[in-house]
């Protein structure tokens, strides 16, 4: 099927969100190693000139949108990660709007954690996006052991850029079982249990 012409009437910032919102739309119905690019133009309906335009390939597109959602989870992290409120609180919450974002995002979210060890761009993207949870995370344990010595003492002589990296794949890997609705993740309240106790055993209990 020919892919319909750009109409002259739509602005470059018009365009570029209609090729977005075909691929996400196509990434619920079919995995990402499956579509072509020539689909998500005809899905779009912009020119093939308009697409090369705006992305050098569906890796690019697929980039862009995790990248998107990445940045929705940093919001969803902060009130932990700037210790807002009380630890314990404010994790518990992280990791539900965690979830609710997975949920929300999940072909996309999906399809990069299915893709990126195939994929050089992908790869690169997705450990990068992957390192600023942990980053963040590493700030915050070093923030919370140089005002808690209770929690300093429990931590005492532990990787903590290590035990970072684990907590944040541990997550990464219960939010997409939950996003492929894999028991006994696909249920949210399960999910959100399971994985704020590991963090609080693994940080303050």
């Amino acid at each position: 099927m020919a892919a319909r012409r750009d109409r002259p009437t739509q602005d470059g910032v018009d365009l570029r969100e209609r090729i977005l919102d075909a691929l996400r739309e196509l990434l619920s119905e079919r995995t990402f190693d499956t579509l072509s690019v020539a689909e998500v133009i005809s899905a779009a309906g912009v020119s093939r000139a308009s697409f090369y335009f705006y992305f050098p390939s569906k890796q690019a597109a697929l980039a862009e949108l995790v990248r998107r959602a990445v940045g929705a989870g940093h919001e969803a992290a902060e009130p932990w990660v700037q210790a807002s409120a009380d630890p314990k609180e404010t994790l518990r919450a992280g990791v539900d709007a965690g979830a609710v974002l997975w949920s929300s995002n999940a072909p996309v979210l999906r399809a990069i954690v299915e893709s990126w060890a195939s994929d050089a761009l992908l790869r690169e993207l997705w450990l990068a996006q992957m390192q600023t949870f942990t980053d963040a995370t590493i700030d915050r344990i070093e923030a919370d052991r140089r005002t808690d010595p209770a929690m300093a003492a429990r931590l005492d002589g532990v990787d903590v850029p290590a035990l970072a990296a684990t907590l944040t794949w541990t997550g990464e890997r219960l939010y997409y079982l939950a996003a492929c609705g894999v028991p006994p993740f696909d249920d949210r309240t399960v999910l959100v249990d399971t994985l704020t106790h590991i963090w609080l055993s693994a940080l303050y209990d």
